[in-house]
């Protein structure tokens, strides 16, 4: 073995103190002898063990404690709420506490941060490893020519399904799940089991976002800059329209809240919601009168429009760093690369009810073995998306939040009396023309 002498090792270390001191920084040399600790708020703690934390101490105790990195969860918080307490954080406002190493958001509250203030992901990883990501998840986290925002896991809607309560609709009407590929034979669908059945079919958590993905399908992105909708668009309006006829007929509501509620109350076999609802379904069906059945979930792709293209929506938020401490930086993407591991991307994302990113634990979606049948439906049906359709982020930040959660708020004080002035002779035209107005004015 070499041996190095006082006097080399001397003339070493003043090497590396000048390098240090003309760069302008600290080594970025990890150490398990001198551990460096990164603090990190996130938004995947609303189950009872939250998956990000039981993942954060394996992390620890193995890989972080072999390379010196240490992750410390100092907030969970949510998908709405963590982009302004990270700004009040930046801004240094009271009782805000210190911005965070390590921190998941959306990529509108990212920007807002601004790129300068962020870490640039493409320098820390090669393209061969960004190869291997879901491009449009790898896409969306691109501010100013800058990977700031990297993807862990996404969501995206899906059509949830009453097995059995569709069974003998079905065997009464001949209308099959097969009809649900496309709105035409959603709709028609629809309408049939109102008929059937004098309820309502299926309950929309965010309806406004079907309109919009059914119009994209069809070549129009409506979305504008003011964050908003493009009320002057044909096929906007018309697509609009096809939604608002089913709600002014009472086959589809728009939901209290979560169509998972309304679906295990039975007061509709169907909804439409995120890929994650699948965290707060029970496979019982309790009705009004507390008699119950067991719900038999069936999951599938949303509908397309026929002859469009299949597009899907896509959300979630993504890994973003603080910028300035070089050191941390490497720690960060030691973290980030092991979360990525295909196995564990997959694992996370199957106890969160998101989709992974890596385009590996795609193709392993159908050897894992999940937790019950409907964690199955809800994954064979994130696959089919992943291989038939074309993703694309939703519209997000504050001004487009605020203005849906507006209208949504009138549209269910709206609700209860739709269907009745329908059914009391109120031409539907008259209110399809109401419901459109009501849209157009949120803008302002």
């Amino acid at each position: 073995m070499r041996t190095i002498t006082k006097f080399t090792s001397i003339l070493l270390s003043g090497v590396l103190v000048s390098s240090s001191f003309l760069c302008g920084c600290q080594s970025s040399n990890l150490s398990a002898s001198d551990p460096v600790t990164l603090t990190m708020w996130h938004v995947y703690g609303e189950q009872a063990q939250s998956p990000m934390n039981e993942l954060i101490d394996e992390f620890n105790e193995t890989v972080g404690k072999e390379k010196g990195v240490v992750i410390d969860v100092t907030l969970v918080s949510n998908a709405s709420e963590i982009g302004q307490q990270l700004l009040d954080a930046q801004a240094g406002k009271a009782g805000a506490g210190s911005m965070p190493d390590l921190f998941t958001c959306y990529p509108g509250s990212a920007a807002a941060l601004g790129t300068d203030n962020l870490v640039d992901w493409k320098q820390d990883f090669s393209e061969d490893e960004l190869s291997g990501i879901v491009p449009e998840f790898l896409d969306e986290g691109i501010i100013d020519d800058q990977l700031t925002v990297f993807p862990i896991c996404k969501s995206t809607r899906l059509l949830y399904i009453n097995g059995t309560e569709f069974n003998r609709f079905s065997e009464a009407t001949g209308i099959t799940a097969d009809s649900l590929s496309t709105w035409d034979g959603f709709f028609s669908a629809a309408s049939a089991y109102h008929e059937w059945s004098g309820r309502p079919f299926c309950a929309f958590d965010y309806i406004l976002q079907n309109v919009d993905f059914y119009a994209r399908s069809l070549g129009v992105n409506a979305a504008t800059e003011d964050r908003w909708y493009d009320t002057e668009n044909d096929t906007f309006h018309a697509v609009w329209d096809q939604f608002a006829e089913s709600l002014i007929r009472g086959d589809i509501i728009v939901s209290d809240q979560y169509a998972n509620t309304q679906m295990m109350t039975g007061e509709v076999p169907a909804g439409v919601g995120s890929s994650a609802a699948i965290l707060y379904f029970n496979n019982t069906v309790t009705y009004s009168d507390n008699t119950s059945e067991p719900m038999n979930l069936q999951v599938l792709p949303l509908p397309q429009p026929e002859g469009g293209e299949n597009v899907a929506p896509q959300t979630g938020c993504g890994i973003c760093c603080t910028a300035g401490d070089a050191k941390k930086e490497k720690a960060a993407a030691v973290f980030l690369r092991w979360f990525l591991d295909s196995d564990r991307n997959l694992e996370f994302a199957a106890e969160t009810g998101y989709m992974p990113v890596v385009k590996d634990s795609f193709d392993s979606i159908d050897s894992y073995t999940f937790k019950d049948a409907s964690y199955s439906a809800v994954y064979s049906a994130i696959r089919t998306v992943k291989d038939t359709c074309r993703f694309d982020p939703l519209p997000e930040g504050a001004g487009y939040i605020e203005k849906t959660n507006r209208f949504y708020t009138e549209l269910r004080k709206r609700r209860s009396t739709l269907t009745q002035d329908f059914e009391n002779g109120t031409d539907i035209a008259v209110l399809k023309q109401q419901l459109w107005d009501l849209l157009c004015q949120t803008k302002g």
